[in-house]
Protein backbone atom coordinates (compact mmCIF):
# COMPACT_ATOMS: atom_id res chain seq x y z
CA UNK A 1 0.00 0.00 0.00
CA UNK A 2 1.83 3.11 -1.51
CA UNK A 3 1.97 6.76 -0.59
CA UNK A 4 -0.92 7.33 -2.64
CA UNK A 5 0.87 10.51 -3.85
CA UNK A 6 4.01 8.78 -5.70
CA UNK A 7 2.43 5.21 -5.83
CA UNK A 8 -0.47 6.61 -8.16
CA UNK A 9 -0.12 10.44 -8.70
CA UNK A 10 2.68 10.11 -11.37
CA UNK A 11 0.34 12.60 -13.51
CA UNK A 12 2.12 15.58 -11.31
CA UNK A 13 5.44 16.62 -11.66
CA UNK A 14 5.73 19.53 -9.47
CA UNK A 15 9.02 19.81 -8.19
CA UNK A 16 7.14 19.80 -4.40
CA UNK A 17 6.32 16.16 -5.28
CA UNK A 18 9.72 14.67 -7.06
CA UNK A 19 9.78 11.50 -5.49
CA UNK A 20 13.25 10.33 -4.36
CA UNK A 21 15.17 7.30 -5.59
CA UNK A 22 15.59 5.21 -2.03
CA UNK A 23 13.91 2.26 -2.39
CA UNK A 24 15.17 -1.57 -2.73
CA UNK A 25 14.49 -4.30 -4.54
CA UNK A 26 13.19 -6.26 -1.65
CA UNK A 27 10.62 -3.27 -1.24
CA UNK A 28 9.21 -2.95 -4.54
CA UNK A 29 8.73 -6.56 -4.09
CA UNK A 30 6.54 -6.10 -0.94
CA UNK A 31 4.95 -3.31 -2.34
CA UNK A 32 3.52 -5.54 -5.54
CA UNK A 33 2.93 -8.39 -3.12
CA UNK A 34 1.06 -6.03 -0.82
CA UNK A 35 -1.01 -4.81 -3.69
CA UNK A 36 -2.44 -8.02 -4.23
CA UNK A 37 -3.84 -8.75 -0.99
CA UNK A 38 -3.03 -13.05 -0.70
CA UNK A 39 -4.96 -13.13 2.96
CA UNK A 40 -8.14 -11.88 1.34
CA UNK A 41 -7.25 -13.50 -2.04
CA UNK A 42 -6.40 -17.09 -0.62
CA UNK A 43 -9.95 -16.77 1.81
CA UNK A 44 -12.07 -16.07 -1.31
CA UNK A 45 -10.68 -16.76 -4.89
CA UNK A 46 -10.36 -20.61 -4.20
CA UNK A 47 -14.45 -21.13 -3.02
CA UNK A 48 -15.73 -19.93 -6.46
CA UNK A 49 -12.98 -22.11 -8.59
CA UNK A 50 -14.17 -25.26 -6.20
CA UNK A 51 -17.74 -24.74 -7.63
CA UNK A 52 -16.66 -24.79 -11.05
CA UNK A 53 -13.59 -27.18 -11.26
CA UNK A 54 -14.56 -29.39 -7.80
CA UNK A 55 -10.84 -30.63 -6.56
CA UNK A 56 -9.03 -29.04 -9.66
CA UNK A 57 -8.97 -26.17 -7.63
CA UNK A 58 -4.63 -26.03 -7.28
CA UNK A 59 -4.32 -26.84 -10.98
CA UNK A 60 -6.54 -24.05 -11.73
CA UNK A 61 -4.22 -21.85 -10.19
CA UNK A 62 -1.25 -23.56 -11.58
CA UNK A 63 -2.99 -22.28 -14.83
CA UNK A 64 -3.60 -18.72 -13.86
CA UNK A 65 0.27 -18.77 -12.45
CA UNK A 66 1.28 -19.50 -16.19
CA UNK A 67 -1.18 -17.35 -17.56
CA UNK A 68 -0.15 -14.17 -15.52
CA UNK A 69 3.55 -15.12 -16.48
CA UNK A 70 2.98 -14.45 -20.05
CA UNK A 71 1.12 -11.27 -19.27
CA UNK A 72 3.61 -10.28 -16.87
CA UNK A 73 6.08 -10.22 -19.35
CA UNK A 74 5.04 -7.07 -21.03
CA UNK A 75 5.45 -5.28 -17.95
CA UNK A 76 8.82 -7.42 -17.29
CA UNK A 77 10.29 -5.89 -20.64
CA UNK A 78 9.10 -2.40 -21.05
CA UNK A 79 9.95 -1.38 -17.23
CA UNK A 80 13.51 -2.19 -18.68
CA UNK A 81 13.15 0.88 -21.05
CA UNK A 82 10.78 3.14 -19.34
CA UNK A 83 10.73 4.53 -15.65
CA UNK A 84 7.40 6.41 -14.78
CA UNK A 85 5.05 6.47 -11.92
CA UNK A 86 2.26 5.93 -14.65
CA UNK A 87 1.84 2.10 -14.90
CA UNK A 88 -0.04 0.55 -17.42
CA UNK A 89 -1.20 3.54 -18.53
CA UNK A 90 2.52 5.03 -19.36
CA UNK A 91 4.01 1.74 -20.73
CA UNK A 92 0.80 1.45 -23.48
CA UNK A 93 1.35 5.58 -24.20
CA UNK A 94 4.69 5.37 -24.39
CA UNK A 95 4.63 2.08 -27.20
CA UNK A 96 0.96 2.90 -29.16
CA UNK A 97 0.44 6.95 -28.52
CA UNK A 98 -1.04 8.93 -25.89
CA UNK A 99 -5.12 8.49 -26.82
CA UNK A 100 -3.90 4.24 -26.57
CA UNK A 101 -2.40 5.86 -22.92
CA UNK A 102 -5.92 7.64 -22.43
CA UNK A 103 -7.84 4.65 -23.55
CA UNK A 104 -5.59 2.16 -21.19
CA UNK A 105 -5.91 4.70 -18.26
CA UNK A 106 -9.70 5.02 -18.68
CA UNK A 107 -9.61 0.90 -18.55
CA UNK A 108 -7.23 1.03 -15.07
CA UNK A 109 -10.01 3.60 -13.83
CA UNK A 110 -12.69 1.39 -14.35
CA UNK A 111 -10.34 -1.44 -12.72
CA UNK A 112 -9.91 0.74 -9.84
CA UNK A 113 -13.83 1.73 -9.04
CA UNK A 114 -14.96 -1.61 -9.33
CA UNK A 115 -12.11 -3.34 -7.40
CA UNK A 116 -13.00 -0.87 -4.56
CA UNK A 117 -16.76 -2.22 -4.16
CA UNK A 118 -15.07 -5.53 -4.37
CA UNK A 119 -13.14 -5.03 -1.39
CA UNK A 120 -15.89 -2.71 0.63
CA UNK A 121 -17.54 -6.38 -0.07
CA UNK A 122 -14.75 -8.86 1.42
CA UNK A 123 -14.77 -6.24 4.45
CA UNK A 124 -18.15 -7.49 5.29
CA UNK A 125 -16.90 -10.97 4.33
CA UNK A 126 -14.17 -10.84 6.93
CA UNK A 127 -15.89 -9.29 9.35
CA UNK A 128 -19.10 -11.90 9.67
CA UNK A 129 -16.11 -14.34 9.69
CA UNK A 130 -14.55 -13.05 12.33
CA UNK A 131 -18.15 -12.46 14.06
CA UNK A 132 -18.79 -16.30 13.85
CA UNK A 133 -15.15 -17.61 15.45
CA UNK A 134 -15.82 -14.93 17.85
CA UNK A 135 -19.33 -16.86 18.41
CA UNK A 136 -21.74 -14.07 17.63
CA UNK A 137 -24.44 -14.61 15.76
CA UNK A 138 -25.86 -11.25 13.31
CA UNK A 139 -28.69 -10.99 11.26
CA UNK A 140 -27.68 -11.85 7.85
CA UNK A 141 -27.47 -7.93 6.64
CA UNK A 142 -25.56 -6.41 9.15
CA UNK A 143 -22.60 -6.58 6.83
CA UNK A 144 -23.98 -3.78 4.83
CA UNK A 145 -22.97 -1.48 7.65
CA UNK A 146 -19.69 -2.74 7.32
CA UNK A 147 -18.51 -0.69 3.92
CA UNK A 148 -20.13 2.28 5.82
CA UNK A 149 -17.73 2.32 8.69
CA UNK A 150 -15.03 1.19 6.48
CA UNK A 151 -15.18 3.48 4.33
CA UNK A 152 -15.41 6.65 6.83
CA UNK A 153 -12.20 5.52 8.21
CA UNK A 154 -10.78 5.34 4.54
CA UNK A 155 -11.96 8.72 3.64
CA UNK A 156 -10.84 10.24 7.09
CA UNK A 157 -7.06 8.51 6.48
CA UNK A 158 -6.88 9.02 2.41
CA UNK A 159 -7.75 12.76 2.78
CA UNK A 160 -4.94 12.79 5.86
CA UNK A 161 -2.24 10.91 3.08
CA UNK A 162 -1.43 8.86 5.96
CA UNK A 163 1.33 7.20 4.20
CA UNK A 164 2.80 5.77 7.63
CA UNK A 165 -0.92 4.40 8.12
CA UNK A 166 -0.86 2.50 4.63
CA UNK A 167 2.55 0.89 5.56
CA UNK A 168 1.51 -0.30 8.70
CA UNK A 169 -0.95 -2.03 7.69
CA UNK A 170 1.29 -3.53 4.43
CA UNK A 171 3.42 -4.68 7.55
CA UNK A 172 0.20 -6.60 8.90
CA UNK A 173 -0.19 -7.79 5.50
CA UNK A 174 2.89 -10.21 5.67
CA UNK A 175 2.76 -11.07 9.28
CA UNK A 176 -1.04 -12.52 8.01
CA UNK A 177 0.76 -14.40 4.66
CA UNK A 178 3.04 -16.28 7.27
CA UNK A 179 0.07 -17.06 9.26
CA UNK A 180 -1.66 -18.24 6.18
CA UNK A 181 1.73 -19.94 5.06
CA UNK A 182 2.05 -22.06 8.65
CA UNK A 183 -1.83 -23.00 8.46
CA UNK A 184 -0.73 -24.28 5.05
CA UNK A 185 1.94 -26.59 6.29
CA UNK A 186 -0.02 -27.53 9.68
CA UNK A 187 -2.84 -28.72 7.05
CA UNK A 188 -0.67 -30.89 4.84
CA UNK A 189 1.55 -32.21 7.94
CA UNK A 190 -1.94 -33.54 9.74
CA UNK A 191 -3.50 -34.81 6.48
CA UNK A 192 -0.21 -36.94 5.84
CA UNK A 193 -0.46 -38.46 8.97
CA UNK A 194 -3.55 -39.30 9.14
CA UNK A 195 -4.23 -36.58 11.85
CA UNK A 196 -6.98 -34.84 10.14
CA UNK A 197 -10.95 -35.13 9.68
CA UNK A 198 -10.93 -36.06 6.35
CA UNK A 199 -9.70 -39.25 5.29
CA UNK A 200 -8.96 -38.46 1.44
CA UNK A 201 -5.28 -37.96 2.15
CA UNK A 202 -2.50 -36.21 0.29
CA UNK A 203 -4.17 -36.16 -3.24
CA UNK A 204 -1.36 -35.05 -5.66
CA UNK A 205 -3.66 -35.36 -8.44
CA UNK A 206 -5.49 -32.20 -7.67
CA UNK A 207 -2.49 -31.00 -9.73
CA UNK A 208 -4.33 -32.17 -12.78
CA UNK A 209 -7.10 -31.36 -14.36
CA UNK A 210 -8.69 -34.30 -13.63
CA UNK A 211 -12.37 -34.42 -14.91
CA UNK A 212 -12.88 -30.47 -14.61
CA UNK A 213 -13.55 -29.87 -18.49
CA UNK A 214 -11.33 -26.86 -20.38
CA UNK A 215 -13.86 -24.41 -20.45
CA UNK A 216 -14.54 -24.70 -16.35
CA UNK A 217 -11.02 -24.68 -15.64
CA UNK A 218 -10.23 -21.05 -17.93
CA UNK A 219 -14.06 -19.85 -16.73
CA UNK A 220 -12.52 -20.46 -13.02
CA UNK A 221 -9.32 -19.24 -14.09
CA UNK A 222 -10.81 -15.17 -13.94
CA UNK A 223 -11.12 -15.80 -10.23
CA UNK A 224 -7.14 -17.01 -9.97
CA UNK A 225 -5.82 -14.15 -12.06
CA UNK A 226 -7.89 -12.13 -9.92
CA UNK A 227 -5.14 -13.16 -7.36
CA UNK A 228 -2.30 -11.28 -9.13
CA UNK A 229 -4.55 -8.50 -9.43
CA UNK A 230 -2.19 -5.54 -8.87
CA UNK A 231 1.22 -7.22 -9.28
CA UNK A 232 2.39 -4.42 -11.89
CA UNK A 233 1.90 -2.07 -8.63
CA UNK A 234 5.71 -1.85 -8.39
CA UNK A 235 6.32 0.07 -11.97
CA UNK A 236 4.32 2.85 -10.22
CA UNK A 237 7.41 2.95 -8.18
CA UNK A 238 10.42 3.30 -10.92
CA UNK A 239 10.78 7.60 -10.30
CA UNK A 240 11.31 6.29 -6.27
CA UNK A 241 13.49 3.26 -6.99
CA UNK A 242 17.66 2.79 -7.08
CA UNK A 243 18.34 1.52 -10.50
CA UNK A 244 14.81 1.60 -11.54
CA UNK A 245 15.15 -0.22 -15.18
CA UNK A 246 17.02 -2.97 -13.74
CA UNK A 247 15.23 -3.52 -10.04
CA UNK A 248 11.66 -3.07 -10.93
CA UNK A 249 11.84 -5.55 -13.96
CA UNK A 250 13.12 -8.46 -11.51
CA UNK A 251 10.45 -6.99 -8.68
CA UNK A 252 7.59 -8.03 -11.09
CA UNK A 253 9.15 -11.00 -11.59
CA UNK A 254 9.71 -12.30 -8.25
CA UNK A 255 6.55 -10.62 -6.81
CA UNK A 256 4.88 -13.08 -9.60
CA UNK A 257 6.55 -16.14 -9.02
CA UNK A 258 6.44 -15.82 -4.86
CA UNK A 259 2.76 -14.76 -4.86
CA UNK A 260 2.43 -18.07 -7.90
CA UNK A 261 4.09 -20.37 -5.22
CA UNK A 262 2.35 -19.50 -2.23
CA UNK A 263 -1.02 -19.30 -4.18
CA UNK A 264 -0.44 -22.93 -5.58
CA UNK A 265 0.61 -24.05 -1.90
CA UNK A 266 -2.14 -22.72 -0.44
CA UNK A 267 -4.50 -24.01 -2.79
CA UNK A 268 -3.47 -27.12 -2.53
CA UNK A 269 -3.62 -27.19 1.32
CA UNK A 270 -7.14 -25.99 1.51
CA UNK A 271 -8.12 -28.66 -1.11
CA UNK A 272 -6.77 -31.62 0.60
CA UNK A 273 -7.62 -29.86 4.05
CA UNK A 274 -11.32 -30.18 3.35
CA UNK A 275 -11.19 -33.43 1.21
CA UNK A 276 -11.15 -34.37 -2.05
CA UNK A 277 -14.11 -36.99 -2.03
CA UNK A 278 -17.53 -34.81 -2.96
CA UNK A 279 -18.47 -33.88 0.58
CA UNK A 280 -15.64 -31.83 0.68
CA UNK A 281 -15.63 -30.17 -2.35
CA UNK A 282 -19.29 -29.18 -1.24
CA UNK A 283 -17.61 -27.63 1.95
CA UNK A 284 -14.86 -25.80 -0.17
CA UNK A 285 -17.45 -24.45 -2.23
CA UNK A 286 -19.58 -23.76 0.32
CA UNK A 287 -17.08 -21.72 2.81
CA UNK A 288 -17.86 -18.39 3.27
CA UNK A 289 -13.67 -17.83 4.35
CA UNK A 290 -11.67 -21.10 3.85
CA UNK A 291 -8.75 -19.79 5.48
CA UNK A 292 -10.52 -18.84 9.13
CA UNK A 293 -12.78 -22.16 8.57
CA UNK A 294 -9.70 -24.09 8.31
CA UNK A 295 -7.81 -22.20 10.95
CA UNK A 296 -10.18 -23.21 13.12
CA UNK A 297 -10.80 -27.12 12.35
CA UNK A 298 -6.98 -27.58 12.13
CA UNK A 299 -5.19 -25.44 14.78
CA UNK A 300 -7.86 -23.57 17.04
CA UNK A 301 -10.74 -20.90 16.83
CA UNK A 302 -7.92 -18.34 18.62
CA UNK A 303 -5.67 -19.05 15.47
CA UNK A 304 -9.24 -18.84 13.04
CA UNK A 305 -9.80 -15.07 14.57
CA UNK A 306 -6.18 -14.25 13.63
CA UNK A 307 -6.69 -15.24 10.43
CA UNK A 308 -10.04 -13.55 10.11
CA UNK A 309 -8.19 -10.18 12.14
CA UNK A 310 -5.72 -10.06 9.19
CA UNK A 311 -7.68 -10.74 6.38
CA UNK A 312 -9.85 -7.76 7.86
CA UNK A 313 -7.06 -5.75 8.00
CA UNK A 314 -5.32 -6.41 4.78
CA UNK A 315 -8.70 -5.86 3.04
CA UNK A 316 -9.03 -2.30 4.73
CA UNK A 317 -5.24 -1.69 3.04
CA UNK A 318 -6.62 -2.67 -0.60
CA UNK A 319 -9.86 -0.24 0.29
CA UNK A 320 -7.40 2.91 1.19
CA UNK A 321 -4.96 1.74 -1.70
CA UNK A 322 -7.76 1.70 -4.72
CA UNK A 323 -9.66 3.94 -3.47
CA UNK A 324 -6.55 6.57 -3.47
CA UNK A 325 -5.78 5.31 -6.80
CA UNK A 326 -8.80 5.60 -8.47
CA UNK A 327 -9.27 9.20 -6.93
CA UNK A 328 -5.44 10.03 -7.72
CA UNK A 329 -6.60 9.24 -11.79
CA UNK A 330 -9.87 11.22 -11.46
CA UNK A 331 -8.07 14.26 -10.70
CA UNK A 332 -5.40 13.42 -13.44
CA UNK A 333 -8.27 13.43 -15.94
CA UNK A 334 -9.96 16.06 -14.19
CA UNK A 335 -6.82 18.34 -14.85
CA UNK A 336 -6.70 18.12 -18.08
CA UNK A 337 -10.40 18.71 -18.76
CA UNK A 338 -12.41 15.55 -18.32
CA UNK A 339 -14.28 15.39 -15.24
CA UNK A 340 -16.22 17.89 -13.22
CA UNK A 341 -13.62 21.09 -11.85
CA UNK A 342 -13.98 20.29 -8.54
CA UNK A 343 -12.13 17.16 -9.13
CA UNK A 344 -8.87 18.90 -9.84
CA UNK A 345 -8.63 20.86 -7.30
CA UNK A 346 -5.93 19.55 -4.67
CA UNK A 347 -6.27 20.45 -0.65
CA UNK A 348 -3.29 23.19 0.31
CA UNK A 349 -2.62 21.59 3.08
CA UNK A 350 -2.04 18.15 1.78
CA UNK A 351 -1.95 18.32 -1.67
CA UNK A 352 -4.62 15.77 -1.60
CA UNK A 353 -7.37 15.67 -4.01
CA UNK A 354 -10.03 16.18 -2.04
CA UNK A 355 -13.47 15.81 -3.94
CA UNK A 356 -12.24 12.81 -6.21
CA UNK A 357 -11.37 11.07 -2.93
CA UNK A 358 -14.97 12.36 -1.92
CA UNK A 359 -16.73 11.15 -4.87
CA UNK A 360 -14.74 7.37 -5.12
CA UNK A 361 -15.71 6.75 -1.84
CA UNK A 362 -19.31 7.60 -2.05
CA UNK A 363 -19.28 5.34 -5.34
CA UNK A 364 -18.10 2.52 -3.64
CA UNK A 365 -20.60 3.06 -0.44
CA UNK A 366 -23.35 3.60 -2.89
CA UNK A 367 -22.51 0.33 -4.79
CA UNK A 368 -22.09 -2.18 -2.01
CA UNK A 369 -24.62 -0.92 -0.18
CA UNK A 370 -27.23 -0.73 -2.53
CA UNK A 371 -26.90 -4.26 -3.88
CA UNK A 372 -27.00 -4.98 -0.48
CA UNK A 373 -30.29 -3.69 0.32
CA UNK A 374 -31.56 -5.58 -2.43
CA UNK A 375 -30.57 -8.87 -1.28
CA UNK A 376 -26.86 -9.00 -2.20
CA UNK A 377 -24.69 -10.83 0.53
CA UNK A 378 -20.95 -9.79 1.03
CA UNK A 379 -19.92 -13.01 -1.01
CA UNK A 380 -22.00 -11.57 -3.85
CA UNK A 381 -20.55 -8.38 -4.19
CA UNK A 382 -17.09 -9.79 -3.82
CA UNK A 383 -17.45 -11.93 -6.58
CA UNK A 384 -19.88 -9.70 -8.78
CA UNK A 385 -17.45 -6.42 -8.52
CA UNK A 386 -14.13 -8.80 -8.88
CA UNK A 387 -14.89 -10.10 -12.13
CA UNK A 388 -16.17 -6.73 -13.75
CA UNK A 389 -12.76 -5.25 -12.14
CA UNK A 390 -10.96 -7.64 -13.47
CA UNK A 391 -12.36 -7.64 -17.30
CA UNK A 392 -11.48 -4.08 -17.30
CA UNK A 393 -8.33 -4.88 -15.85
CA UNK A 394 -7.52 -7.43 -18.82
CA UNK A 395 -8.50 -4.71 -21.19
CA UNK A 396 -5.61 -2.51 -19.63
CA UNK A 397 -3.02 -5.20 -19.69
CA UNK A 398 -3.70 -6.28 -22.90
CA UNK A 399 -3.28 -2.43 -24.06
CA UNK A 400 0.45 -2.91 -22.64
CA UNK A 401 0.87 -6.38 -24.17
CA UNK A 402 0.30 -5.31 -27.69
CA UNK A 403 2.22 -2.45 -26.68
CA UNK A 404 5.54 -4.44 -26.61
CA UNK A 405 4.62 -6.32 -29.49
CA UNK A 406 4.86 -3.22 -31.17
CA UNK A 407 7.86 -1.67 -29.48
CA UNK A 408 9.97 -5.34 -29.94
CA UNK A 409 9.72 -4.69 -33.94
CA UNK A 410 10.82 -0.52 -33.75
CA UNK A 411 13.83 -0.12 -35.40
CA UNK A 412 16.00 0.64 -32.67
CA UNK A 413 14.39 -1.98 -30.30
CA UNK A 414 17.22 -4.79 -28.95
CA UNK A 415 13.99 -6.94 -27.54
CA UNK A 416 14.91 -10.87 -29.90
CA UNK A 417 11.81 -10.39 -32.48
CA UNK A 418 11.37 -14.12 -31.29
CA UNK A 419 10.17 -13.22 -27.73
CA UNK A 420 7.15 -11.77 -29.28
CA UNK A 421 5.53 -15.23 -29.08
CA UNK A 422 5.22 -14.69 -25.21
CA UNK A 423 3.24 -11.72 -25.19
CA UNK A 424 1.21 -12.74 -27.96
CA UNK A 425 0.49 -15.90 -25.64
CA UNK A 426 -0.32 -13.27 -22.96
CA UNK A 427 -2.90 -11.37 -25.32
CA UNK A 428 -4.48 -14.79 -26.32
CA UNK A 429 -4.64 -16.16 -22.80
CA UNK A 430 -6.47 -12.00 -21.58
CA UNK A 431 -8.86 -12.39 -24.76
CA UNK A 432 -9.96 -16.19 -23.59
CA UNK A 433 -10.82 -15.14 -20.08
CA UNK A 434 -12.77 -12.29 -21.32
CA UNK A 435 -14.40 -14.29 -24.17
CA UNK A 436 -15.22 -17.18 -21.83
CA UNK A 437 -16.84 -15.03 -19.63
CA UNK A 438 -19.59 -14.39 -22.30
CA UNK A 439 -19.88 -17.92 -23.21
CA UNK A 440 -21.64 -20.50 -20.90
CA UNK A 441 -22.44 -18.42 -18.27
CA UNK A 442 -25.50 -17.87 -16.34
CA UNK A 443 -26.73 -14.88 -14.95
CA UNK A 444 -25.31 -12.65 -13.65
CA UNK A 445 -22.40 -13.67 -15.01
CA UNK A 446 -23.52 -13.10 -18.24
CA UNK A 447 -23.96 -9.07 -17.59
CA UNK A 448 -20.55 -8.49 -16.67
CA UNK A 449 -18.56 -9.11 -19.66
CA UNK A 450 -20.80 -6.19 -20.88
CA UNK A 451 -20.87 -3.98 -18.19
CA UNK A 452 -17.21 -3.98 -18.70
CA UNK A 453 -16.92 -3.37 -22.10
CA UNK A 454 -19.48 -1.07 -21.61
CA UNK A 455 -16.75 0.68 -20.00
CA UNK A 456 -14.24 0.57 -22.14
CA UNK A 457 -16.33 1.76 -25.22
CA UNK A 458 -16.91 4.87 -23.23
CA UNK A 459 -13.48 5.45 -23.18
CA UNK A 460 -13.18 4.53 -26.88
CA UNK A 461 -15.85 6.92 -27.05
CA UNK A 462 -14.37 9.73 -25.74
CA UNK A 463 -10.61 9.04 -27.86
CA UNK A 464 -13.65 9.54 -31.39
CA UNK A 465 -15.20 12.36 -30.37
CA UNK A 466 -12.38 14.22 -28.40
CA UNK A 467 -9.50 13.43 -30.15
CA UNK A 468 -7.76 16.60 -28.58
CA UNK A 469 -9.02 16.00 -25.70
CA UNK A 470 -7.48 12.50 -25.38
CA UNK A 471 -4.02 13.37 -27.12
CA UNK A 472 -3.93 15.88 -24.46
CA UNK A 473 -4.39 13.90 -21.43
CA UNK A 474 -2.78 10.95 -22.93
CA UNK A 475 0.16 12.87 -23.10
CA UNK A 476 0.29 13.79 -19.45
CA UNK A 477 -0.42 10.71 -18.37
CA UNK A 478 2.29 8.91 -20.48
CA UNK A 479 5.06 11.25 -20.22
CA UNK A 480 7.79 8.85 -20.25
CA UNK A 481 11.81 8.31 -20.38
CA UNK A 482 11.81 5.82 -23.28
CA UNK A 483 15.18 4.68 -24.55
Amino acid sequence: MTSPTTAHGGHDHDAALSPRKTLRLWEVVAISIGFMGPVMAMSLNGIGVAGLVGSSVPFTFVVSFAGTLLVAYAFIRLTRYITHAGSVYALAGSTLGPRAGFFGGFALLGTYLFFAVCIAGACGVFFEAMMAELGVALPAWTWIIVPVIVSAFVLLLNVRESTVTARTLLGIGFIGIAAMVILSIVIIVRVAVGDAPVSTGVDFAVLLPGDAPLSAVMTAAVFGFLSWAGFESGTSLGEETRNPKRVVPIALLLAVVVAGVIYVLVMFAQTIGFGTDEAGVAAFAGSSSTLTSLASTYVGQWFAVLIAVFAFLVAFASLLSSTAAAARLLFALARDGFGPKSFARTSPATGVPVHSTVFVVLFTVVLAVGFGVFGATSVDVYYWFATIAVLCMVVAYGMTSVGVIRYTFRPASTIPKWEVVIPVLGLAFLVYVYVIQIAGQEPPYTFFPWIAGAWCLVGLVIVWLRPRLADRIGSRLTMEDLD
